[in-house]
């Protein structure tokens, strides 16, 4: 059923572009006197599980007895957590668009790709409410109600561009604070994302239609009621050879043919 292999990188360009949104955030600390900066601190992103990242800085749950060197804070996560079909934004599945082939006589020729919806997850881990806090309202102004990129498709054609949609679907709060005041506090904020991207088939390869010929007949009035063939029209790009565009407007060649001539 299946058969020649293609790979357009669409789920990887999708991770990669979301975890950009994210890559440049800073915490800023300040003296609780004077109001004034004293450091400012990027606040590290990966691609990893929630809970991978809770073992880890449960690893080191006391500070006082408890040795090892602890994951340090704040950081950031996402990950995917979802991929489901979105049946609203299916449109014809015959609906396509054509580009250059690899010859001046064929066209490379791409379908509709199929809708779908990434659903990612972003946690943020901080040790104190004003770091999370900070990192939340740095993201929650940008989405109002979505926010859209820009995306290439296909990377052999830079001038495909597809806009994509990331809306924030929920956001929740925990705080993992346990045992006596020597116990390591961990502040978590989750926020969900969906993003809606398409999915692209494999690309087709065709030819270009450059001889168009239309019959012109005299319904009912040949022998026994038959249709009479009065002419044949023929087009063609002049010159032939012509590189053929979508929206050019070159000259075609127009020839009729009598009913009688040898033309088929």
């Amino acid at each position: 059923m299946f058969g020649g292999h293609f790979y357009h990188e669409k789920t990887r360009r999708a991770v990669a572009i979301f975890g950009k949104l994210f890559n440049n955030l800073y915490v800023v600390r300040k003296n609780q006197t004077t109001g004034a900066s004293t450091s400012q601190v990027k606040v590290p992103l990966a691609y990893a599980p929630k809970n991978k990242y809770l073992d880890r800085i449960r690893e080191n749950a006391n500070l006082d007895t408890d040795t090892k060197v602890a994951i340090k804070l704040p950081r950031m996560s996402f990950e995917i957590t979802s991929l489901a079909y979105d049946n609203s934004r299916q449109v014809s599945k015959v609906n396509n668009f054509t580009r250059f082939g690899t010859t001046a006589d064929n066209r490379n020729r791409f379908y509709t790709g199929v809708p779908y919806v990434i659903s990612f997850q972003l946690n943020i881990y901080t040790k104190t409410q004003d770091d999370a806090l900070q990192l939340v309202e740095q993201i929650l102004p940008t989405f109002n109600p979505q926010y859209s990129i820009t995306l290439k498709p296909f990377a052999a054609y830079d001038d495909i561009l597809e806009d994509i949609p990331i809306a924030i679907g929920g956001v929740s709060f925990s705080d993992d604070f346990e045992g006596d005041l020597g116990a390591r506090r961990t502040i978590i904020y989750t926020i969900d994302f969906e993003m809606r991207i398409r999915y692209y088939g494999a690309i087709n390869t065709g030819e270009v239609v450059r001889d168009v010929r239309a019959k012109i007949f005299d319904i009912g009035s040949g022998l026994n009621d038959s249709d009479l063939r009065l002419k044949s029209i023929q087009l063609e790009p002049n010159p032939t050879t012509l590189n053929i565009l979508g929206d050019s407007d070159f000259g075609f060649t127009r020839t009729a043919h009598s009913a009688d001539s040898d033309a088929t």
